[in-house]
């Protein structure tokens, strides 16, 4: 659900090649990724747009984490349609998601470590395959 954010729409306004929706899908994905390792925050993460501490090594997610939890979050949430959600928000490649946390990290709505850089993100695995590769339909029966 998208919950207006004064902070996060000026990083959009400052780099419009990306929605609004996409930096939400972003924090929804890191907290999905923490979750899947284990590495969940004891307090609840702040609001989307809102200030971040400094990052503790325990709950650190790399590049690598966060674009399989992103992959994984995208199926599930979108199944198939995922790609064409991405496309819309102006999301192509796994680089993509590296802009979109830096842009959050320089407005110090997201935090990094000294080793966290967009090279992190960089052609990955191609977007388009891994939003198509394995889905599966699942029936709760």
């Amino acid at each position: 659900m998208t919950h207006f954010n004064a902070k996060l729409a000026e990083v959009v306004r400052k780099d419009p090649r990306y929605a609004y929706e996409a930096y939400e899908f972003v924090f929804q994905a890191l907290h999905h990724a923490q979750q899947l390792l284990g590495r969940l925050p004891s307090a609840p993460p702040p609001p989307p747009g809102e200030d971040v501490p400094e990052a503790e090594p325990r709950h650190h997610v790399s590049g690598k984490e966060l674009l399989e939890a992103v992959r994984s979050l995208a199926l599930r949430e979108f199944g198939l349609m995922a790609r064409t959600v991405f496309s819309m928000w102006g999301i192509h490649k796994t680089d993509d998601f590296g802009e979109i946390v830096f842009n959050l990290v320089e407005a110090e709505l997201m935090s990094k470590t000294s080793e966290d850089s967009r090279a992190d993100f960089h052609a990955l695995y191609d977007l388009d395959q891994a939003l198509k590769e394995g889905y599966r339909i699942q029936l709760d029966v």
